[in-house]
């Protein structure tokens, strides 16, 4: 199976939320780490109303592969209706870190 890195962006409402998504996501091996960002502040639109909301920012580590069943884990576990769930690929990184990476989202998958 090919490994193909994604950094996913995702946000929560509470770090109860954030705590909940990180360890559903990781006793599924669907990532090898999730970072909780504290300290985020969202300005959007929602149903034709500006809005602003103290979140956190997950930063997932994943993979292309495994992003559908990551998905629908955030879906079942998250508070929003439409929570964000953005894959971006990272341009480079170190041979050991991407080893890391693609061993421990292999595990158990």
């Amino acid at each position: 199976m090919p490994f193909t890195p994604r950094l996913v962006f995702v946000t929560a409402s509470s770090l109860e939320e954030a705590r909940n998504l990180a360890n559903a996501i990781l006793d599924k091996h669907l990532a090898a780490c999730v970072n909780i960002v504290p300290g985020v502040e969202s300005h959007y639109w929602w149903q034709v109303k500006l809005e602003t909301a103290a979140e956190l920012q997950l930063v997932i580590k994943s993979s292309a592969e495994q992003f559908d069943a990551l998905a629908e884990v955030i879906r079942l576990h998250h508070s929003y209706q439409c929570p964000e769930i953005i894959a971006v690929a990272p341009e480079e990184m170190s041979p050991e870190y991407a080893a890391w990476w693609e061993g421990e989202t292999r595990t158990n998958s």
